[in-house]
């Protein structure tokens, strides 16, 4: 995150000597990437945050591959992933590479008997349905629909959950997930012609400084598997930390869309970006205001990518047919581009309400066996006049 925050309590120099006013000391730790030279916080621990008393068990959770290597368009409706009591088990990934994992999840309880952490992988959430608290060791955010959360990789979190109807879209980036350069100047404060600012990012609020021992497991994600973990001190015991890694949100709501008198390609409605692939966010507005514009999008080949689409709400007017939840591939070497009749439909028109996510990635997606699942299995065919 290119902006600086802090919360709690802390020493005016880093790396000195900082007490509690019992007279016992705060632990220090560096929160930090790539080494030393990248993104980073200072964090102040009431206990020790090493001390690791048990392994209970390890297992895999690596996605099972159904299409190793992929040319057919795909239409998954993803309403139809069936929800699961706990978090880490809803979690079903649909199409993946070495670079990212995307899939969805429709958990109905919120965590609450241990937590969790990536190791690996960045990971963004995207709320389709739903409302609550991401609960980590560097403060809460509350989130509701159209929200993005973005957590660091090596974030402690849980997260709880308002009530049991609860859907979303998530990605695991083995990338840092940044705001797009183009956005911002070289200190890295986002320009005015960014379509958001400093201003609608959620950020960290209300520490938890927890100052209790036990057993507390944390189901840390690595290489594939979940290892259960048993620290002794409690993982939300953090008195205050200052810097510029940690999660934060944002709402799709608040994304302002660039828009002209013919019409823009995708890379004006992007929101996130890494070194293997990018997320944009497509929200309502004006259509192109040329006397003879066409609104829906132009035919165009996927010669460097593959494009994802996830559907949140409104009319998405370049396709026929598609319903909330449904995400649509398009597979790198094969063209698309409107359904046949969706651009007649939109000339003359003046405004959408679409709403939906997209990420492109610049190395091809595998199909999981979960995504075959939920795939309507004709979707490659609907061109055909």
């Amino acid at each position: 995150m290119p902006i600086y925050h802090k919360l709690g309590s802390f020493p005016q120099k880093r790396h000195t000597i900082f007490k509690s006013a019992e007279d016992k000391h705060r632990y220090e730790q560096l929160f930090g990437t790539e080494g030393f030279s990248g993104m980073s916080s200072l964090l102040y621990h009431v206990h020790r945050p090493t001390q690791v008393k048990e392994i209970l068990k390890s297992y895999s959770i690596a996605p099972k591959i159904a299409i190793e290597k992929n040319i057919k368009a795909l239409l998954l409706k993803g309403f139809e992933v069936a929800p699961a009591d706990d978090f880490l088990d809803s979690r079903k990934y649909m199409l993946v590479n070495n670079d990212v994992l995307l899939g969805l999840a429709a958990p109905r309880q919120s965590m609450k008997n241990y937590f969790y952490k990536n190791a690996d992988a960045d990971e963004m959430l995207f709320i389709h349905k739903g409302s609550g608290t991401l609960r980590t060791f560097m403060g809460n955010i509350k989130f509701e629909y159209g929200d993005y959360l973005v957590i660091p990789r090596g974030m402690i979190y849980q997260i709880e959950f308002d009530e049991a109807d609860n859907r979303l879209l998530f990605l695991e980036s083995f990338s840092p997930i940044y705001s797009p350069k183009r956005y911002k100047n070289s200190h890295g404060q986002l320009l005015e012609h960014s379509p958001y600012c400093e201003r609608d990012f959620k950020l960290p609020a209300d520490l938890e400084s927890n100052d209790e021992k036990g057993d507390f497991i944390i189901k840390i994600k690595k290489e594939g598997m979940i290892h259960e973990v048993v620290y002794a001190s409690h993982p939300f015991d953090v008195v205050g930390w200052d810097g510029y890694n940690f999660p934060y949100g944002f709402s799709i709501h608040n994304f302002e869309p660039i828009t002209g008198r013919v019409h823009q390609p995708p890379p004006v409605h992007q929101t996130f970006e890494t070194n293997t692939f990018v997320v944009c966010s497509f929200c309502p507005r004006l259509y192109d205001y040329h006397p003879q514009s066409i609104p829906a999008p132009y035919n165009h080949s996927n010669i460097d990518s593959d494009e994802v689409l996830y559907y949140v709400d409104g009319d998405f007017m370049s396709r026929n047919n598609i319903k909330q939840g449904h995400i649509t591939l398009h597979p790198k070497g094969i063209p698309h581009g409107p359904a046949p009749g969706a651009m007649e439909r939109s000339i003359g028109q003046t405004v959408t309400q679409e709403l939906a996510v997209m990420v492109d990635t610049f190395r091809p997606l595998k199909v999981t066996e979960d995504a075959l699942k939920i795939d309507d299995g004709k979707y490659y065919q609907s061109w055909v006049e």
